[in-house]
């Protein structure tokens, strides 16, 4: 077996690393726009407010550029949220990254 041609990381390590913040970032961007603030973001994503900051400023979560009908998930999660119909939101996030996995737009599969 060549090592050099073993890959270590695995998809869900690029889901954590890459995907996930990517959905956090995409999803704080829409809500801040939609006038809901840094704070109360922080609160639902149970985060600091400086790491919401980090997502606006693209210093987290900035590795992942999103297609159309995956920002309009985002979208509609994010009206969701505010109009305070979202039950888990872990599960909308899982949603959306089951359907970046149909898309054959996942970054971890490639």
């Amino acid at each position: 077996m060549k090592r050099e041609n073993m890959k270590t990381e695995t998809p869900c390590q690029v889901v954590v690393w890459d995907v996930l913040p990517a959905i956090r970032a995409a999803l704080a961007k829409e809500l801040v726009d939609n006038g809901v603030t840094q704070q109360e973001v922080a609160k639902l994503f149970g985060m600091a407010p400086s790491a919401v900051s980090q997502y606006l400023t693209k210093k987290r979560g900035y590795r992942i550029e999103f297609d159309d009908e995956i920002k309009a998930s985002i979208a509609n999660l994010a009206v969701d949220i505010q109009n305070g119909t979202v039950d888990d939101l872990s599960h909308r996030f899982c949603d959306i990254c089951r359907q970046l996995r149909s898309d054959d737009a996942c970054p971890a599969d490639k």
